[in-house]
């Protein structure tokens, strides 16, 4: 019988011997390796982090103690320890979460998948647990990419602050975030990792001195009274214990003896303590050990035993933005580059091949990021700060501040915005539009295809005074939608065929194909429909009021929180205009989202072109005073209105 299938709860590893825990090991990297292939998700953090899982459950008590994640995508061990052994579902609806979820388990804390928050969470539990006189623990597992994120820091000088408040924190140090980790930190860990120490050196040195007559002694204390300086010239854990914390490694991280060892000193401490240990990503598994892009970190739907995947969906929205970024790159020497931590996943890969001396990694460190972007800018370059929509929410204040105020031309490249589904709530990238609405100056994009990604993207990086947001979806990028006229700046998708039409709908980004198929079906119900892409979303397009009041009925279609949206700030447009006609916004409530496909959660929240189609039919109805079935059709509207002043679609 496996013995992953007696595992119910982490007690019951209470009673494994060390070579059954061995065992265990194997047969768990060997469940993660056939799970994930099927469905898809982050495999190589998990392959490193068995042992350390297992050590962190056989020696503290979970739910007692608390094991929080920091990001949690390497929670997948946890998950198996405590119970959910069934991955068929992973990260689809009904399904798994891809990260910890209260939801799931009492075992689990943290379900923010954003770097770099662990510690802000462990400080504050182990405060309360000083409060309410509890003699539990706390432990904090964040990997060394998530150290270079300031909230990490910020976090390391509090919990330094109280030396007897007992907390441990587990640096995973696989030397990669997604990539292999960069920067002042990852070099001083890397120090740690080919060091054998000040504690070895001294032992031995103590050994020898004592065994020298008259002089040994007093030459022995003398550089035990030194050892700071020592450490710092032999192996700069001095880093931490500066901070006021116990500094306890490097440890193998796959060796379950001596983590357990480790562990075991840091929980007796009865203070802040910092356990370092060294794991494999990918740990197990061949073809993610010899990926040297970022070690299988996510993966799709793949053969377990070649590690390929099963199918190509094609160019997506992050390959398009990424080849073009290139050319942009060969044609302008002042365009440069800057991710945080995540090059390859948000497609600035090529570039950095191309122009290595023209990109910035940062890490996981938004905030400065955007600091640093500003700073380019003022000094003569036009900096693209590629990032994933919902990250760009951790450095509002920079973008507003920093870069804005001081009218800096620095383009923000938005991948996976709007519903990207399976990653769940904290990866849906649906209020970047929202947040971005009150910051005066910057200009926001929302293309809608392939084409108009390359374009917009152009005409970003042409502004020289003020920021400029790029916001495109996940996934495959679809056909072609092309335009058949412009109205100012908008470019029309459908014209109604009618000089009376009755609703003109508004389509924002990745939604134009289903806006042309809720006009399609509106058009059945005698329902005519012109709908325009605003192409920049913001400001608001100054010939949109005019043209809404040739109509009867305004509609925005987003994929973005109603609440201060698109939608929001083309009625604040009407409003300001004089225009007196009836806008329905349709968008993403203000709540977070389950995991599920991005199919699945348009449904669900009635994001649909029948969804859409029903409701705008029956607020036309309505203002008809008809019943649906005794609609007219046709089309006519307001007798005398003009016809829309379209011009043909421009090449």
């Amino acid at each position: 019988m496996p013995l992953l299938t007696r595992i119910r709860g982490p007690r019951d590893l209470d009673r494994l011997s060390l070579e059954e825990l061995d065992r265990l090991a194997e047969e768990i990297r060997t469940f993660l390796v056939d799970a994930v292939a099927k469905t898809g998700g982050h495999l190589g953090p998990n392959l490193g982090v068995v042992e350390l899982t297992l050590a962190l459950h056989r020696v503290f008590d979970s739910p007692a103690d608390k094991v929080l994640w920091d990001t949690g995508h390497q929670s997948y061990v946890h998950k198996l320890l405590t119970g959910r052994q069934d991955f068929s579902r992973l990260k689809m609806k009904g399904g798994l979460s891809g990260y910890p979820s209260q939801a799931e388990s009492e075992h689990d804390v943290i379900e923010n998948s954003h770097a770099s928050t662990v510690l802000g969470w462990a400080d504050g539990i182990a405060k309360a647990n000083q409060v309410l006189g509890r003699d539990r623990h706390v432990v904090a597992v964040i990997g060394d990419g998530a150290l270079t994120g300031g909230m990490a820091w910020e976090a390391l000088n509090n919990i330094a602050d109280a030396k007897d408040r007992p907390l441990v924190i587990v640096v995973n140090d696989n030397e990669r975030s997604y990539a292999p980790t960069i920067g002042g930190l990852a070099n001083h860990l890397a120090t740690l990792r080919t060091t054998d120490g000040y504690e070895r050196f001294l032992a031995r040195t103590k050994d020898l001195l004592e065994r020298t007559p008259v002089v040994g002694k007093p030459l022995y204390d003398t550089l035990h009274g030194a050892k700071k300086g020592l450490k710092d010239f032999i192996a700069p854990q001095g880093l931490f214990e500066d901070l006021g914390l116990k500094y306890v490694g490097p440890i193998d991280g796959h060796d379950l003896e001596a983590l357990e060892s480790a562990l075991t000193r840091a929980k007796r401490f009865g203070g802040p303590v910092i356990v370092h240990c060294l794991t494999e990503k990918g740990r197990g598994y061949q073809p993610a050990l010899q990926d040297e892009a970022d070690r299988f970190h996510a993966v799709g739907k793949i053969h377990p035993d070649t590690g390929l995947p099963i199918a190509s969906s094609g160019a997506d929205w992050t390959s398009v933005f990424g080849d073009e970024m290139v050319k942009l790159g060969e044609e302008r020497e002042d365009v440069v580059a800057i991710t945080a931590a995540m090059l390859q996943p948000v497609g600035l890969d090529k570039f950095a091949r191309a122009f290595p001396e023209r990109v910035y990694d940062v890490g996981i460190a938004e905030q400065h990021g955007a600091v640093s972007a500003a700073g380019l800018a003022h000094a003569g370059v036009h900096p693209v700060f590629a990032v994933y929509a919902t990250f760009l929410n951790r450095a509002f204040d920079q973008v507003l501040m920093d870069v804005a105020l001081h009218k800096c031309g620095v383009t923000f490249v938005l991948d996976r915005a709007g519903v990207t589904g399976t990653d769940g709530a904290s990866h849906n990238g649906m209020w970047d539009m929202s947040i971005l609405q009150i910051v005066p100056g910057l200009r926001l994009a929302a293309p809608r295809d392939a084409d108009q990604v390359r374009a917009q993207l152009r005409e970003a990086v042409a502004v020289d005074d003020a920021p400029t947001v790029v916001r495109f979806s996940k996934g495959a990028v679809g056909p072609a939608v092309p335009a058949v006229g412009r109205v100012g700046g908008m470019d029309v998708l459908r014209a109604p065929g009618t000089e009376t039409p009755d609703v003109l709908l508004v389509s924002v980004g990745a939604l134009a194909p289903m806006c042309l198929e809720v006009a399609g079906l509106l058009d059945k119900q005698g329902i005519s429909t012109t709908v325009v892409d605003p192409r920049w979303v913001k400001p608001v397009d100054e010939a949109i009021a005019p043209l809404a009041d040739r109509h009867r009925v305004v509609v925005t279609v987003e994929d973005n929180i109603r609440v201060g949206g698109v939608g929001s700030a083309v009625a604040q447009a009407l409003r300001d205009a004089g225009v007196d006609v009836p806008l329905r916004d349709f968008g993403i409530p203000p709540r977070f989202l389950d995991h599920a496909s991005r199919a699945e959660v348009l449904a669900e929240i009635g994001l649909t072109a029948p969804d859409i189609a029903r409701q705008v039919t029956g607020l036309v109805a309505k203002l008809d005073g008809l019943p649906h079935s005794r609609l007219r059709t046709n089309g006519t509207s307001r007798a005398g209105a003009a016809p829309d002043p379209v011009e043909a679609a421009r090449d």
